[in-house]
């Protein structure tokens, strides 16, 4: 691809769609790494403070949710007035969430920074405002490839992020490391400003509607019966995806298996994910999204149960963390791009915003459950069993969509 110039909104000049990925990746990358290796800080913090792994679950399932939850709202704001102040606002506060995490000596203030700080952080300055950006400043050509670009970049962050924050919690401590990722989420500030938008000055695009309101865009989306299987289906991903991040070490633990296996299993989910991410954005652009995600799901209730039946060594957990890992966030880019397809750019980040936010449903439930049902149980046996029947449905309820733009009535002026 040759480096397609786009404009830089806030100021007309041409900047280069190879650096517009770039910064976009990165930004990606910095804001996906520490919360994907949230699971290394259950054991050191709950050991330290005597709390139960249903204390740090929930604040992890806190933080889940309300990334959902202000999406959509962080969405409409950069449709709205320009993604540069959302991505900037979001850098600081995920920062001070993780600064104030490191201090967190009671479950109240676990929840409040790690839960609500940094889950409102995530939810402006993460990879679905990247998306979005992409969406409105990229040619149509670029598109595909930068929406599986970016999820990989988030996915370098997870392979990146576990390692360091495992050698770091080892050499320096727990708290200090939280600290030094809190200071590196500010590096998101300046790399904002190559994905800086014009929010509604926007030139439109053909498969916009120009006079529509940011609530007629959700409306419509909301009647939408192929936008609403989209959202429920999106729900298995955020269940599977949070409750291996977090739990995934503390289980392999309880197997035996050392927490640097644990480390490195998540770093080869991240590895191999941005093979699957960019794999998913090119198959995008040659075959049906809505069976590309069916075919991701049922992939990964096969993982999943094959895993579990097995034996747990340490070569297992190598062979699922890459078998899930192509199949980890390959969701992305055909969901992306079917909400681009059927209603257009315009109000993007809003609308996927909202898938998003079913994601998110779904990440609170897998951690909160995860760490609730083992209080009680002792054992994670059902939530695994669980995200076993829901990749079933989620395969089964992606196939009726229709991939094609909504039908707009025609109004003529006579």
């Amino acid at each position: 691809m040759s480096a397609t110039p786009s404009k830089a909104a806030t100021s007309g000049r041409a900047i280069p769609a190879g650096l517009i990925v770039v910064a976009g990746c990165l930004i990606a990358m910095l804001t996906f790494g520490p919360r994907s290796a949230a699971g290394l800080f259950l054991l050191p913090m709950s050991n330290d403070y005597g709390w139960g792994r249903d204390v740090f679950g929930l604040a992890i399932a806190i933080q889940n949710l309300l990334w959902g939850l202000g999406s959509p709202f962080a969405g409409a704001f950069a449709d709205r007035y320009g993604a540069i102040r959302v991505l900037c606002g979001g850098a600081i506060l995920y920062a001070a969430g993780l600064v104030l995490m490191a201090y967190a000596s009671s479950p109240l203030v676990l929840h409040l920074s790690a839960g609500v700080m940094v889950g409102f952080g995530l939810s402006a300055c993460s990879f679905n405002l990247v998306l979005a950006a992409f969406g409105k400043l990229l040619p149509e050509r670029w598109r595909s490839m930068g929406f599986g670009a970016g999820t990989a970049a988030g996915s370098f962050g997870q392979f990146l992020f576990p390692p360091l924050a495992a050698g770091l919690i080892d050499s320096v401590g727990w708290q200090e490391t939280l600290i030094v990722f809190g200071v590196t989420m500010l590096l998101v500030m300046p790399l904002s400003l190559a994905l800086a938008t014009r929010g509604n000055k926007d030139a439109p695009r053909a498969t916009d509607l120009p006079n529509q309101s940011i609530a007629g865009a959700l409306s419509e989306a909301m009647r939408h019966p192929s936008y609403i299987m989209l959202v429920l289906g999106f729900f298995t991903c955020g269940f599977q995806l949070a409750f291996i991040t977090v739990h995934m070490p503390a289980y392999l633990v309880d197997k035996g298996i050392s927490s640097t296996v644990g480390a490195t299993t998540l770093a080869l989910i991240g590895l191999a994910n941005m093979v699957g991410s960019l794999s998913a954005g090119w198959l995008s652009t040659r075959m049906s999204r809505k069976w590309l995600l069916a075919w991701i799901y049922f992939g990964r209730g096969i993982a999943i149960a094959v895993f579990i039946m097995l034996p747990v060594t340490p070569l297992s957990c190598m062979v699922f963390g890459v078998a899930m890992g192509l199949l980890w966030l390959s969701t992305v880019p055909p969901t992306s791009g079917l909400v681009m397809l059927m209603f257009g750019t315009r109000y993007m980040a809003m609308l996927y915003g909202f898938v998003f936010f079913s994601h998110q449903v779904g990440s609170f439930l897998g951690v909160w459950l995860g760490g609730v049902l083992y209080v009680r149980t002792g054992s994670y046996d059902v939530v695994w069993w669980l995200s076993v029947a829901l990749s079933i449905a989620s395969a089964v309820v992606n196939l009726p969509i229709k991939e094609k733009p909504v039908h707009r009535p025609v109004t003529t002026v006579v």
